[in-house]
């Protein structure tokens, strides 16, 4: 009886990193998973082709690099932006729920399909400087409770070796991105963030995180404000791709 009074407890601890149920459609799993076979299974990868620039996958048959028509004509600021996965379906739905509905165990699938991210031709054999989040407004922060993109960003930080640094601040609150469409996004984000004081990032190889890029505009902002304070290099990666 004793021994199972101790167990209660830790097994209650443990339920927070590892719910018995799947974190998707609420399947029975084992204590080591947080999805299921069968929604792991219907995450979308992307494959190629798709876009150098941003990652967009392309339908068509295409064997050479090409850009998407969402970064023609218009001036991108990161060297590349990097994700695994679309954000569609069992990807969507996990992302909204970790990041709007507080289901904090699920960061560990997520952080998992950034990792995968890693492994893209463009960024495998690249080292990094500094891994740096794309910032939340103070007001917005205080709503949500805390910045998903610095619990990605820490998680990635632990699995390739390169320190977080929180180098960006958001100086402006601004209504969501997902009620505009892509000019608005840029005109909504324009002098949005800026580097914090006594930070420094010049001649620094900088990798940029944040949860999901649907236009880019977002990343593009922050990478910016980051090549004007001197950095060599600007790329980004996600979890998924809109």
């Amino acid at each position: 009886m004793k021994i199972a009074r101790t167990l209660e407890p830790l097994q209650a601890i443990a339920s927070l990193f590892y719910p018995p149920n799947c974190g998707a459609c609420g399947a029975a799993i084992s204590n080591s998973e947080h999805l299921c076979s069968s929604c792991h299974d219907k995450a979308q990868r992307i494959l190629p082709p798709f876009c150098a620039k941003c990652s967009e996958p392309f339908a068509g048959a295409i064997e050479s690099e090409f850009t998407c028509a969402n970064c023609t004509h218009r001036k991108l600021e990161f060297d590349a932006a990097i994700s695994a996965y679309r954000s569609r379906s069992v990807v969507r739905f996990v992302i909204l729920q970790f990041k709007y509905g507080r289901q904090l165990y699920l960061r560990h699938p997520i952080a998992g399909w950034m990792a995968e991210a890693m492994v893209d031709a463009r960024l495998r054999n690249r080292a990094f400087d500094l891994i740096v989040p794309v910032p939340l407004h103070p007001a917005r922060l205080r709503e949500r409770g805390f910045n998903q993109a610095h619990v990605l960003a820490t998680m990635l930080a632990q699995k390739i070796g390169v320190p977080v640094c929180r180098v960006l601040e958001r100086i402006r609150y601004t209504t969501t991105q997902t009620a505009f469409d892509r000019s608005d996004r840029v005109e909504n984000l324009r002098n949005a963030f800026r580097l914090r004081k006594k930070m420094a990032v010049r001649e620094l190889r900088v990798l940029l995180v944040d949860d999901i890029l649907t236009t880019g505009s977002t990343l593009s902002e922050c990478a910016r404000v980051l090549r004007e304070a001197g950095a060599r290099s600007v790329y980004a990666i996600t979890a998924a791709r809109a």
